[in-house]
């Protein structure tokens, strides 16, 4: 097997074969869907409450993904298991029996888990959207909103970002377990960790979770030294997505399975 089309439609068998990969996709969908429905029917309810400032500033479309919160988890299991699987199992080696080029097999893999992702991303997004601008009734905005549209398109960019850079932490650390583990950590809780204490508040900026969530808002940050916009804060997590996937190729490359 050694054209790419090829590599490809295996790949793209191995995870749609999988019930574990599917349903940890689904469920990143549905969490993120029903917690985004749930705060804004509990934001809608109480919006009167809120401080002026609050009101003024209040990012609707951004509300829709507050679900993103537990959705990026399941994204992050998804990423981990494309990989950890195959270790497991031992699969990697008849993966690379078949696919003697591991430029290749990592290359297939990576395209089919991340534009599987970006679908769901997609779909969450919008979903996500216009179920939870119906909810918030008449502090809710349209799809043609400023920056609406690319807030919106941002959930299925950020998804597929954070799955690809599962992928490649875990193709670095070949164990389903430890990726879960070590990401967990590193996208959902250092982020809050250091944003708790002022003289490290500036280095949460910069980890992927904070900078890729930039491309779903639509009302600037409410601190005033967070030192990029929407697509700088995207940039930032899709540099930390190269190197994983760097990473995880060279550990694939020099390592045997």
């Amino acid at each position: 097997m050694s054209s790419f089309p090829a590599v490809l439609r295996s790949e793209w068998t191995k995870i749609r074969t999988v019930a574990s990969t599917s349903w940890t996709l689904a469920t990143a969908f549905l969490i993120t869907v029903a917690m985004g429905a749930g705060l804004c029917a509990a934001v809608n309810a109480t919006f009167e409450e809120l401080p002026k400032d609050q009101q003024v500033t209040f990012d609707a479309t951004q509300m829709s993904f507050s679900g993103m919160l537990l959705g990026q988890l399941a994204i992050i299991v998804f990423g981990a298991m494309v990989v950890g699987s195959e270790y497991s199992t031992g699969m990697i080696r008849t993966s690379l029996a078949a696919v003697p080029r591991r430029s290749s097999l990592m290359l297939g893999k990576v395209t089919a888990a991340t534009a599987l992702a970006l679908v769901v991303g997609l779909a969450t997004g919008f979903v996500s959207f216009f179920l939870g601008q119906a909810i918030l009734g008449d502090h809710s905005i349209g799809l043609g909103g400023e920056n609406v549209l690319r807030a919106v398109i941002g959930v299925g960019l950020y998804m597929a970002l954070l799955a690809l850079f599962a992928i490649g932490a875990s193709m670095m650390l070949r164990n389903t377990a430890a990726s879960i583990a070590i990401l967990i950590t590193f996208i959902l809780i250092l982020p809050i960790v250091l944003s708790v204490v002022d003289a490290t508040r500036k280095i949460a900026y910069y980890l992927p979770s904070q900078s890729g969530a930039a491309i779903m808002q639509t009302v600037p940050a409410g601190s005033s030294d967070v030192p990029y916009g929407p697509w700088g804060g995207f940039g930032i997590m899709a540099l930390w997505v190269l190197a994983a996937v760097l990473g995880g190729y060279l550990v694939l490359k020099k390592r045997d399975a």
